[in-house]
């Protein structure tokens, strides 16, 4: 125990310590202690068995102690989640040897983004090499709104605990070895717009909670072992057989294999003429049929020329339409801006062959003016349109965005679409180093 003789500014110095800690554990980690969780915890228990040395009222020793079971409450859940992932998980690149728990929170781990309260609300873990299974704790993170870990080689089920992720947007496990069911839960994920589990082992059938998530504009459960009905209500009216394709046991609208005990197609029963007809009515038939070929000949006829016409005005943009940059969330890099199309089409003049600043095998540099009146370049790549394309272009845009030297070019953004490949960098209007040297 301790002895009466403490002195009153050492508990007092506790008291505030400790004080400071419990109402938030963020504000305990920016003042100069260096403290996690239950350190904090730790200093409001010592402060309880001083008090209680000192003769303390008993009042203020239950507050003591309410104190410091507040701490422990409020420690760092998020990075003890992320944490308990990385533990669970195989890291044969050291993906995520910056995780490390005696950091002051895990907002300056790699591969980990937040937002301005300091709370996580991205993990970007895809093509990370990564085995082994999922946690629970995962369900902590409250304020996610991606998790990211498609392309590695995580085992086991994907947890329940995910459906409290409320705030999530983009849930992307593809290209994984995932068992077992698809949690029912996920249907309470009635912000997520982007869901993909495919190219994993799921198995059972699919969650008809699913249906109520009305925000879901991407879904992707081909390639699994999934079996029953896919059901038809609700957004998944939305999707085609290829959201649900190379699951055998499926059956039902959006497959081409009726489920069991389904009534088969039968066309309309023909009703041929009835001997009352008369003459009349034959040929005014005859007449109706004829009237419909000639009309059918015209709109065949007319058709390609409406066609042409059309494809003539629209032209000069066939090779562009806009995709948002909220939409795909498929390329999160750091600090880098992701443009819109729209904003490089307008920037560019529609890519004017006017502002043309090179070319070369990757493709074109253009001229361009953002709407702040910023001069950038914007290199349009050439799109080949290979299986993992954007994967690999993400790969690309990290490594040139890890370029740094005071003679490159800072890669200031970049813009994806369907159809598009766009990097931007700072003008500079001294030409290229080619030009130069060409005199």
């Amino acid at each position: 125990g301790f002895g009466s003789g403490l002195r009153a500014e050492e508990i007092e110095a506790d008291g505030r310590r400790a004080k400071s800690c419990a109402p938030n554990l963020r504000l305990c980690r920016k003042k100069a202690w260096p403290l996690r969780g239950v350190e904090c915890a730790a200093a409001a228990a010592a402060v309880g068995s001083r008090a209680a040395a000192m003769g303390a009222p008993p009042w203020a020793i239950w507050a003591l102690l309410l104190l410091h079971q507040a701490a422990r409450v409020l420690a760092n859940t998020e990075g003890d989640a992320l944490h308990s992932l990385r533990t669970n998980l195989n890291d044969p690149n050291n993906v995520l040897q910056s995780w490390d728990p005696t950091l002051v929170n895990p907002c300056t781990w790699f591969h980990v983004t937040c937002n301005n309260d300091n709370s996580v609300i991205r993990v970007d873990l895809g093509n990370a090499a990564l085995f082994g299974t999922l946690v629970p704790q995962l369900g902590q993170l409250k304020n996610l709104q991606y998790l990211e870990l498609y392309s590695n080689n995580i085992t086991g089920t994907i947890p329940s605990e995910l459906g409290n992720l409320t705030n999530l947007i983009s849930l992307d496990l593809y290209l994984n070895n995932f068992t077992g069911p698809i949690p029912d839960s996920l249907g309470n994920l009635l912000k997520l717009r982007f869901l993909r589990l495919n190219n994993n082992s799921l198995s059972g059938t699919i969650p008809k909670s699913l249906t109520a998530i009305t925000a879901l504009q991407v879904l992707d459960l081909s390639n699994n072992k999934l079996s029953g009905e896919v059901p038809s209500t609700g957004s998944f009216s939305l999707f085609t057989p290829i959201s649900f394709g190379n699951n055998p046991a499926l059956c039902g609208p959006g497959t081409s294999k009726p489920c069991p005990g389904a009534p088969p197609f039968s066309p309309p029963p023909y009703n041929p003429p009835t001997p009352e007809q008369s003459p009349g009515s034959s040929s005014s038939s005859t007449g109706a049929i004829a009237g419909g070929v000639a009309a059918g000949a015209a709109l065949l006829f007319a058709i390609p020329a409406i066609g042409f016409a059309y494809w003539r005005r629209r032209k000069p943009q066939e090779h562009f339409f806009d995709v948002p940059a909220e939409e795909d969330p498929e390329v999160h890099l750091g600090q880098l801006k992701r443009f819109s199309l729209r904003e490089l089409q307008v920037a560019t003049d529609t890519f004017s062959n006017k502002n043309i600043l090179g070319r070369g095998g990757f493709g074109k540099v253009y001229k361009g003016r953002l709407t702040d009146g910023t001069l950038v370049a914007v290199k349009r790549l050439k799109e080949e349109r290979t299986p993992g394309g954007e994967l690999q272009f993400q790969t690309e845009v990290e490594m040139i965005s890890m370029a740094v030297h005071r003679n490159l070019l800072r890669l200031r953004g970049f813009c994806m679409t369907p159809t598009e490949r766009l990097l931007v960098y700072p003008y500079m209007a001294n030409g290229s180093v080619a030009s130069r040297l060409r005199g």
